[in-house]
Formats: structure tokens, sequence, C-alpha cells
């Protein structure tokens, strides 16, 4: 069976979310297309006017006991109807059996039937979880992203303005490389940003000078991660003395990827700056301000005291004159 480009086979849902497969070894290479899930309630009704035929078929504790108070005949038309060319595989779960009809049919259509103990919202998050992160829409960006104690920066800045070189120092002081040149990026949710490596620059970097090498083997499988979520954009540009940059943070600069705001902060480079540890504040200051606190927010708050106890100052002065 030939099979899309944009798909994961059975056998790769099978092995990476642990189900069993009861039924149809021989046809693991079904190839599924979609992340989205179907439980068919209304098919044991005999509705099947939008079918979602693409989709995995989920059985739970509800479908089961549905189907059992259906007649042999019905079950029979209502499971054949239910097994099309398209309908990658069946999953039961809570380790339910697997209604005899269903049997007949999916092995007529060669269609494997996929066992759980989990129950059927358990299943059904794993199995989102993975479909998503294997077929959602992907786009390449050019950047460095790193794990920087837990918070997911993207580095990005023109060719040659020191990505790589910087991110070498992070790795050098405890964080972690997840994607150097490129990065592919999709989006789990409304809300949530994921960045990888293409599998040809898993682990590697170029460093100018000195070529290509494994962050792997040089610094220990603790100093890469396969992907990570984007939680910030560290822009590095060229410093020019007519530039203008952010200098109490209070810009609130962002850039939507794939869908996704993501907060973004612009860093001048200038031959002296120690990019490694300003871009690891940035990431530090951005997970304080998650928990609530907010540097500039304090700024303002001892300005203005400043400023009254200016005020009340003169004010006394000119009382006395």
């Amino acid at each position: 069976m030939v099979v899309p480009t944009n798909s994961v086979t059975v056998k790769e849902l099978v092995e990476k979310v642990r189900l069993k497969v009861l039924q149809g070894e021989d046809y693991l290479d079904r190839p599924i297309t979609t992340s989205d899930i179907s439980r068919p309630a209304l098919e044991f009704a005999g509705y099947f006017k939008h079918y979602p035929a693409l989709r995995i078929q989920l059985l739970g504790i509800t479908e089961t006991s549905f189907a059992k108070d259906l007649t042999h005949e019905k079950m029979v038309k209502y499971m054949t109807k239910m097994c099309t060319p398209q309908t990658p595989c069946f999953v039961i779960s809570t380790n339910l059996p697997i209604p005899a009809e269903l049997k007949v049919a999916a092995k007529e259509a060669r269609i494997p039937i996929l066992g759980t103990h989990l129950t059927s919202s358990q299943i059904l998050s794993n199995m989102t979880s993975f479909l998503l992160g294997r077929l959602a829409p992907r786009k390449s960006l050019h950047g460095v992203q790193v794990d920087i104690n837990g918070v997911g920066v993207l580095i990005t800045g023109d060719s040659g303005v020191g990505k790589s070189e910087t991110a070498l120092e992070l790795v050098r002081r405890g964080h972690r490389l997840v994607a150097d040149d490129r990065v592919e990026v999709y989006a789990r949710d409304e809300q949530t940003l994921i960045g990888s490596a293409p599998a040809i620059l898993e682990h590697l970097m170029e460093i100018r000078g000195i070529g290509i090498i494994d962050v792997a083997t040089l610094y220990g499988t603790g100093a890469v991660m396969p992907n990570d979520k984007i939680d910030l954009i560290v822009h590095l540009e060229t410093w020019t003395p007519d530039a203008k940059f952010d200098r109490l943070g209070d810009r609130g600069d962002t850039q939507t990827i794939q869908g996704v705001i993501i907060p973004k902060v612009s860093i001048p480079v200038k031959i002296g700056r120690n990019l490694a540890i300003i871009i690891e504040s940035a990431a530090m200051n951005y997970r304080a301000e998650t928990m609530g606190y907010d540097a500039t927010e304090t700024f303002d708050r001892n300005l203005n005291k400043l400023i009254k106890a200016n005020s009340a100052r003169d004010t006394k002065k000119k009382e006395q004159q």
C-alpha cells in the first residue's frame, strides 16, 4: 500500500501509543492522514450520511454497550458500512471484547483492530497528541532554538549575526540545544508552538571557522532535546547609532507563527556584549513575568515614590522660606 507523505502508518501508532494488535497484524501499513478521531455513536443508530471514514474509529463502553442491544442483522449491516477502504483502523478501549460482527467485517476489509487497557478518554488523548505532532502542518524557519531552564527560546537574526555561537555558549552554560540553522515548527494548539530540528540536522551545529559539530557527542545527550515549546523569540539585530531598542521592556512586541502569538524581544548585537548572558536573562525575565512579576512595574512604582518624595521635599522647602 502506498502511504501518503503527510501521514503515519497504523504500525507507528501501535508502537508510539503502545496499543495491542487484536486482529489484522498483516495490515498495519494502512495510512492515517488525520489527527481527528471518531467515536461512532450515530453510526450504531444507522446514520451514515456524514460518516468520517478517514478517521480512526474508537469504540468504548458506551458504543459497545449500545451495540449489544442491536440485532445481529443490523450489526452486520452497520459494521460492513463502517469498514471502508479509507478507514485506517479500529481501537477498542478498556480491554473490551471485539463485537463478533466487527471481527468479520474488518477481516474482509483488511482493517486492523487494536486494543488497550486505557479508558476511551485516556487513549483518545494519547492518540490525538501523537497524531497532531506528526500530521500538523509544519513551517521551516531560519534560526536557532534552545531550552533555557525550561523556557523555549527561538533565536532569530540575519545570517552571520552570531546565533549559533551564542547558542553554543548557552549549551556550555548548561542549557539544551533543540535545533540549529533550521527550525521546523508546528502549532500543537492555538496557544502552543512546537519546534524541532530537521532529521538531517538533529544534534548538529555549524560554527564558522570550525565546521559541523555534534553537540550530543561533545557535551552529552543531556545537552540536546528532540523538540520543545517556543515560549519566547529573541531577535538579534546589528547595532547602529540611529537604531531604537526597548530600554524599559514595556513595548510588548510579539510575532505570530502558525497562528500562535509569541512574545518577542530585540537585542542589539555589538562588540563586547555577552549575548548568551543577555538571552539567558531574557528567558528568566519571561518566566518571572509569567509568574506575575513585572520588573517594569517595579521600576514605575519606585519612580513614582521618588517623584512623590522629591515633590514633598520641595513643598516643605517652599513652606519654610
